[in-house]
């Protein structure tokens, strides 16, 4: 059989690119005064307004105001970014340059469930030791609360499809199953990681 020619490298932020813990958030919230954080915080996909803030179906400002309304305080755009920052426990280095050396060779994409507190900060230059935003490291960046849609549904998989990728050059790297199988069942080759490991090794035998 004909090995196909991959054209496209697609990444998941959380749990792919930086490493995260979901109870290290969940506790920062807690803090804050929101007593049911844990029904709202997944590692994957969010609940009640967490998820409507992922959607884009509510902004930053109107988050704070129903965070701070929950926890009987006033809650301020920086209180509640340090929250959403507790989820990311690390930005490994080795896997920034390793992007870096793949982009003379694959169009890389981001595709990715997020939230514009965190791009706050990834997508400045104190994302990486070299002051590089995130931006840097890819040729476009889909981001759930810009499209309005997050993964697994198919929606977000179709933005990038009109972009230009084509699934059957292309292979979508990230660490939830359930996203793995909207892939999967879209054409795209995938790769499913596991948060905190390194998957460059696995990448290399794919491509």
């Amino acid at each position: 059989m004909q090995k196909v020619l991959v054209k496209n490298l697609i990444f998941d932020f959380g749990g792919v690119i930086v490493d995260i813990e979901r109870d290290r958030s969940v506790n920062a919230f807690l803090e804050l005064g929101l007593k049911e954080a844990e029904n709202y915080l997944d590692p994957y996909h969010q609940s009640g307004f967490f998820l409507e803030l992922e959607e884009g179906r509510i902004d930053a400002d109107r988050f704070c105001e129903l965070l701070g309304a929950l926890c009987g305080r006033c809650v301020s755009f920086n209180q509640a970014k340090a929250a959403w920052m507790a989820f990311i426990t690390d930005v490994p280095e080795y896997r920034l340059e390793y992007l870096e050396s793949l982009a003379d060779k694959y169009k890389l994409f981001l595709l990715s469930n997020t939230n514009p507190f965190i791009m706050d900060w990834a997508r400045s230059p104190h994302f990486s030791r070299k002051g590089k935003r995130l931006d840097e490291y890819f040729n476009k960046m889909f981001l759930s609360y810009e499209l309005k849609c997050v993964k697994p549904d198919t929606g977000i998989f179709k933005h990038l499809i009109a972009a230009g990728p084509d699934p059957r050059e292309s292979v979508f790297i990230d660490d939830g199953p359930a996203n793995i199988r909207t892939a999967q069942e879209l054409g795209f080759m995938t790769l499913l990681t596991e948060n905190g490991k390194d998957w460059r090794n696995q990448l290399g035998e794919l491509l």
